[in-house]
């Protein structure tokens, strides 16, 4: 006569695995006994993950890659997401980490293809003498 029944609360938005979502779920679990007196109540909060500000490709890119100045605008972005997580505001901080993310792989990106370009260039002029 002992099962477990589970109650949700608050649903899912339809996404899994929990890691990757944003949503705060609560159940309540209610173990039936026996006795009907003997009711155990547990919630359960599942917090989202923070968002991620990129503060290290940012300063690597600043540093190594800063082709157009992209790398310097992904560290501005990036410290600026920092801020908004310290703040509390996790949606701002989720744009300009996003933000972020795009003008660091794009001076990762365009940074990789002008070595390679250069690197074929000195190969082949030097090839042709």
């Amino acid at each position: 006569n002992n099962y477990i029944s589970k109650i949700p609360l608050k649903g899912l938005k339809g996404c899994f695995p929990p890691s990757f979502c944003n949503f705060n779920y609560s159940t309540i679990i209610i173990k039936h006994l026996n006795s009907p007196s003997m009711v155990q109540y547990t919630t359960v909060n599942v917090t989202e993950e923070p968002p991620k500000d990129h503060i290290i490709w940012s300063i690597f890119n600043f540093a190594y890659m800063n082709l157009c100045c992209l790398g310097l605008v992904a560290l501005i972005h990036s410290i600026k997401a920092r801020d908004r997580k310290v703040v509390g505001d996790l949606e701002g901080a989720r744009e300009y980490g996003s933000i972020a993310s795009c003008f660091n792989m794009a001076a990762t990106v365009f940074t990789c293809l002008i070595i390679l370009f250069l690197f074929f260039f000195v190969l082949f002029a030097n090839y042709n003498k």
